[in-house]
């Protein structure tokens, strides 16, 4: 079958109304939940093969992820589901307004390789709770995973709203060449301008989740040990190749020399002497990743990893110290297990580094000075701030997830990707008696004149 005529099929199922009643919508996100409980060991397998993810790493940032964001999804869908009610200008009265949520159409959703389960499910779980026949775009530089998801998707839900494509840049061509009433595409800025071009085509709106460098500021009034861990921790997460992973780290010199002794002792703690032998830790996912992350080591001094390994693609747990910033490991987005420090005189200069460049998806402080705190939440702009923990905020249901900028657009997670793929469509019920209209229309009298200049300095 032609990739036209899967989109076909798909929007004569979504036409012909099956895949917009509450039960089918639940129908699918449980059998989407029972397909990671009952299979999971599948796509812990593949994980495993596609960037040695550890099976626990795998549960906590993958299937788990997912299933968390389903449950609470069907938790909510009933309440987030009922039109809300709004209020009627008196001139209108009586009358009754209300927003209905409905969905948009036939969606397609682009993931990347880094987290292939919950970046293409995540977004998925949002587009059928909404009512959506859906197309999954797997990446092809996760093949295993890819695999798994072409085989147990059709199997667990139903094909007559879901389809899972497979391949790479021709296959994606070809689907970006395909009308779509969304598109959700999480991946890198350079393919994200692809994508946005491809769907002005169509007017098609489009969700970009993208990346940039989230700097992280540490002062002196935090434990240096503790900021580390848990820095190292959100940094060094699946080899580093994690979009809102920590990218650089900006400290006055005083707190770098602090925190450079905590960092080897936080990478010891997260993956003994030798993480190149620890099962907890992944490893690049190909070799032009790998080649690319081992020319960017060498900037300022090595103070942990540094090491390398171009057969097992392994590229260690690694801090750089003393990193001018014109380095050419701060000129793109990391995406890899090497964490900078670049040094800064105090608040003031981390903050105008920041905002000298692209807005990034997150933004990280770990301070206990409230001051401090609500300088980098106001004078800053991200897609998210953290205080005192990395990553962390994308397992709160209740926060949008998304970026601003370079970082990309729009936003999901709970009842934002519910928002994300329905169409708001507003209601307004008016009866034929008494018509109270009358008194605005024409012919135009001074009585009348004088009623809508009354009215309309109530209504200002």
């Amino acid at each position: 079958m032609t990739l036209a005529q899967t989109v076909a099929d798909l929007r004569h199922s979504f036409d012909s109304g099956i895949t917009k009643p509450r039960g089918w919508r639940v129908a699918q996100l449980t059998a989407l939940r029972r397909m990671l409980t009952e299979r999971s060991a599948e796509f812990e397998d593949a994980l495993l093969a596609d960037l040695a993810k550890n099976p626990t790493e795998s549960q906590v940032a993958e299937i788990g992820f997912v299933v968390g964001e389903i449950d609470h999804m069907l938790r909510h869908l009933r309440r987030w589901l009922r039109p809300r009610r709004v209020t009627v200008p008196g001139a209108l009265m009586p009358a009754r307004a209300s927003i209905v949520r409905e969905p948009v159409g036939v969606v397609l959703v682009i993931a990347p390789w880094n987290y292939p389960v919950q970046l293409l499910l995540a977004p998925v779980v949002g587009a059928l709770a909404a009512g959506n026949a859906v197309v999954l775009k797997p990446s092809e530089l996760a093949p295993a995973t890819s695999a798994v998801m072409a085989r147990l998707v059709p199997e667990y839900l139903d094909p007559r709203g879901v389809a899972v494509v497979e391949g790479g840049v021709d296959e994606t061509t070809e689907l970006l060449e395909q009308r779509w009433d969304h598109i959700f595409y999480t991946g890198n800025g350079r393919v994200g301008r692809i994508v946005a071009a491809a769907a002005v085509e169509n007017l098609t709106p489009v969700t970009l989740e993208l990346g940039g460098k989230s700097p992280v500021y540490v002062d002196d009034t935090v434990d240096p040990a503790a900021a580390a861990l848990r820095i190292a921790w959100g940094k060094f997460m699946n080899a580093g190749q994690t979009c809102v992973a920590p990218d650089y780290l900006l400290a006055t010199p005083a707190v770098a020399a602090r925190l450079t002794e905590a960092f080897r002792a936080a990478v010891t703690e997260l993956y003994g002497d030798d993480p190149a032998t620890s099962p907890d830790y992944g490893r690049i996912v190909n070799g032009r990743q790998f080649e690319r992350l081992a020319a960017l080591l060498g900037a300022g001094s090595t103070v942990v990893g540094g090491q390398t390994d171009a057969a097992t693609r392994y590229v260690a747990p690694t801090v750089l110290a003393d990193v001018p910033r014109d380095a050419p490991v701060m000129r793109e987005e990391i995406f890899g297990p090497i964490l900078p420090i670049v040094t800064v005189s105090g608040p003031d200069e981390a903050i105008r580094i920041i905002n000298e460049g692209d807005k990034p998806l997150a933004l990280y402080v770990f301070s206990e000075n409230p001051r401090i705190r609500k300088r980098f939440t106001t004078e800053t702009s991200s897609g998210a701030i953290g205080f005192g923990v990395p990553a962390a905020h994308l397992a709160v249901g209740g926060l949008p997830f998304g970026g601003v900028g370079d970082s990309g657009s729009g936003a999901y997670h709970g009842e934002n990707s519910l928002r994300t793929f329905s169409h708001e469509k507003a209601v307004l019920s008016k009866s034929l008696k008494p018509d109270t209209l009358k008194l605005i229309y024409p012919p135009y009298t001074a009585s009348k004149d004088r009623f809508v200049r009354t009215l309309l300095r109530k209504l200002g």
